[in-house]
């Protein structure tokens, strides 16, 4: 039976390198985007790229509760197994907490923090289930530091990194590992506009392939955090 990693917000950015390299390694995948734009464009590349593997795309909008009930319906309709779950869902408003505008907070929390944490809660009974499974959480540098501008981001990141350590704990006992990943700036959308050169960024393709690096360890060995920064450092 193929292997299957199902991964969220996987149109663009760190999330579609990581569908093309799992599927690159015979992974059949499973993601999904609020836009259904993306996911055709998505889809056409991939059978391109990728004819021996399985793509389901799913368009939802998982900072809604009710989108990731539907979400995690489909997973189980398409598949009856799944062997990956990475949490990749994310947005960044820059701003500062005095001054950034009305609903900051409570968008990036419901669309970094809470999706992941509905996701999970919605399918890790099966990894459970199966005593195994590998959960990737997609967190920040902004995880563990604070940016002037971070604002309402740092705070949701840092909530995102709390829960992936809880949930590291909580799995132990059942052979599933848990990893945070905590990217610096990368090369994606987010950083449009911001005037410097592409060299200044990390690739989204170094960041999946070091979370397949990962996931590829023997069962006795679990890498808790991988921390990535541009070799240049972080940009203030």
């Amino acid at each position: 039976m193929k292997k299957v990693i199902v991964v969220s917000g996987g149109t663009r950015g760190i999330g579609k390198a990581i569908v093309f390299k799992f599927a690159e390694e015979g992974f059949d995948v499973i993601t999904c985007s609020r836009k259904a734009d993306q996911l055709q464009t998505l889809e056409a590349e991939f059978v391109k790229k990728f004819p021996g593997s399985k793509l389901t795309g799913v368009q939802a909008d998982l900072s809604k509760k009710e989108d990731v009930t539907s979400f995690v319906k489909k997973i189980n309709e398409v598949t009856k197994r799944f062997d990956v779950l990475v949490n990749n869902t994310g947005v960044f408003l820059p701003g500062q907490i005095h001054k950034e505008e009305e609903g900051a907070l409570e968008f990036q929390i419901e669309t970094n923090l809470y999706s992941a944490y509905n996701l999970t809660r919605g399918l890790v009974q099966r990894m459970i289930n199966e005593k195994s499974g590998y959960i990737f959480n997609i967190c920040s540098t902004a995880s563990i530091t604070a940016y002037t501008n971070g604002g309402s981001y740092c705070i949701s990141k840092f909530a995102m990194y709390g829960m992936t350590k809880v949930l590291r704990e909580e799995m132990k006992p059942y052979g599933i590992k848990v990893t945070a990943v905590l990217p610096g700036a990368t090369l994606t959308s987010s950083w449009e506009g911001a005037g410097l050169p592409d060299e200044r960024f990390m690739k989204p393709e170094d960041v999946a392939d070091a979370i397949f690096s990962t996931y590829s360890l023997s069962k006795n060995t679990v890498v808790e955090e991988i921390l990535l920064r541009p070799q240049e450092g972080d940009i203030g």
